[in-house]
């Protein structure tokens, strides 16, 4: 059957969690995108500390955060499901409880908040995954998981303006900015604790019968996850790389750097989900490692437009950037989904934690990389970001597995089919208590 590429708005709300956890998600990302952009920015204005020891603050957070992966894996193969993304929340809340609490000049107050921060953050994508892969199977989760991270950019996007917008107030408005960060969690918390989503732990392969090997041993994914390392260096170039190329090497203005950060977050938002549903009709492993291809390939394209100097570098690496931008929808929308596929339903959390893991491990060491690459020259930087997701790339598509091309069409324009069978592991509670689906 032909993979049919309709999207109908409604079902994917449903196939996403439902429309409660839709606006958990929107209220979440509005407040984070608030704080997380000038967490740096408060620690230097507010609390006064140097700009090195606010970073190592936040690197330490981001790393210890990521211990908390194997508990997290571990809470969601026990079955919880929203109760794990409201907990990844709430420690945020906490986070932002003792970021105001934090008094000037203590960097050891400063670290606590972002370590709570990091948790939460780390915390999330993992939690968030398993629920979606609970309520939707087979392509409609891949195209579910793709609208949760387009709404999520478009949350984070729209509160990093309305933070730059507030700027001008110093450092009572960056104060009421983490406030309104902390209550918007603890209503998203509360919104996502509402969805009552829970697994039985003893869920077979009758369960979830789009679930690949769920009678057989969890997978190991050395490569996808050692790959998966150097792929996310693609979410750090708008963010860090081009804007050190842009203004050390080629001179150019600030604006061109936020304007191609404006127009990844755009781009993002509009394309990742009709990207993902066009990708659906190939196996999810070629799809990603196709990702590591276009990303090879921008990177050699920013190596070639910083060799045309001041003049028309900038315009040249803004365009070449839509080029990474794409490869990015497309390894944000097949890397998740193709875990997701390959994990047994009984250890689904703790592959996520893993994949998750190697997803943050690499986010944290990256900007340390590119500033170190950086001052070599184009060749050292872009060369050897090309030559890393090459071979990432490569190892992706020669790795072994269960992943098979699927047997029918996406269904968007066709429907879910929710509420068949009557063996499913899952139960949506509501107020009454009554399973649902």
């Amino acid at each position: 059957m032909a993979t049919t590429t309709t999207i109908r708005p409604r079902v994917l709300v449903r196939a996403s969690g439902g429309p409660r956890y839709a606006v958990a998600l929107a209220v979440d990302a509005l407040g984070t995108g608030l704080l997380r952009p000038f967490l740096l920015l408060y620690g230097v204005t507010v609390l006064r500390l140097s700009a090195p020891a606010t970073g190592i603050a936040m690197t330490a957070g981001v790393v210890v955060g990521l211990v908390c992966m194997p508990a997290v894996g571990r809470w969601l193969d026990r079955g919880a499901r929203s109760t794990v993304v409201a907990a990844s929340m709430l420690v945020r809340v906490v986070g932002v409880a003792l970021l105001l609490a934090t008094q000037a000049g203590n960097a050891g107050q400063f670290a606590a908040a972002a370590l709570f921060l990091g948790i939460g953050n780390q915390a999330f994508p993992a939690a968030h995954a398993a629920l979606v892969s609970t309520v939707a199977h087979g392509r409609e989760r891949d195209a579910a998981l793709a609208a949760g991270r387009a709404l999520r950019n478009a949350g984070l996007g729209v509160g990093a303006l309305l933070a730059t917008a507030c700027l001008a107030g110093g450092a009572a408005a960056l104060q009421v900015l983490a406030a309104v960060t902390g209550l918007a969690s603890l209503i998203a918390a509360a919104l996502s604790w509402s969805v009552r989503l829970h697994v039985r732990p003893a869920a077979t392969a009758a369960d979830t019968p789009t679930q690949a090997g769920d009678d057989g041993p969890a997978p190991r994914m050395r490569a996808l996850l050692a790959a998966n390392m150097v792929y996310v260096f693609c979410l750090n170039v708008p963010e860090i790389a081009l804007p050190l190329v842009l203004v050390t090497q080629l001179h150019a203005s600030p604006v061109w750097s936020a304007a191609i950060f404006v127009a990844n977050t755009v781009l993002v938002v509009t394309l990742q989900v009709p990207v993902t549903v066009l990708m659906s009709r190939f196996p999810r492993r070629t799809v990603l490692a196709l990702s590591g291809v276009v990303l090879t390939a921008s990177y050699l394209g920013f190596l070639a437009a910083t060799s045309l100097g001041d003049g028309w570098g900038a315009p040249a690496v803004a365009a070449v950037s839509v080029v990474c931008t794409l490869g990015e929808i497309i390894y944000a929308g097949s890397a998740t989904a193709l875990v997701s596929h390959l994990a047994p339903a009984r250890a689904l959390g703790r592959t996520l934690a893993r994949f998750e893991l190697s997803t943050g491990f690499g986010l944290a060491v990256s900007p340390a990389v590119i500033t170190a690459l950086a001052p070599r020259g184009p060749a050292a930087l872009w060369g050897t970001l090309a030559a890393a997701t090459l071979l990432s790339a490569s190892a992706v598509a020669t790795e072994r597995d269960r992943e098979t091309r699927p047997r029918f069409g996406l269904g968007f324009g066709l429907g879910f089919g929710f509420g068949s069978g009557s063996g499913s592991g899952f139960r949506f509670r509501g107020r009454s208590g009554a399973a649902r689906r």
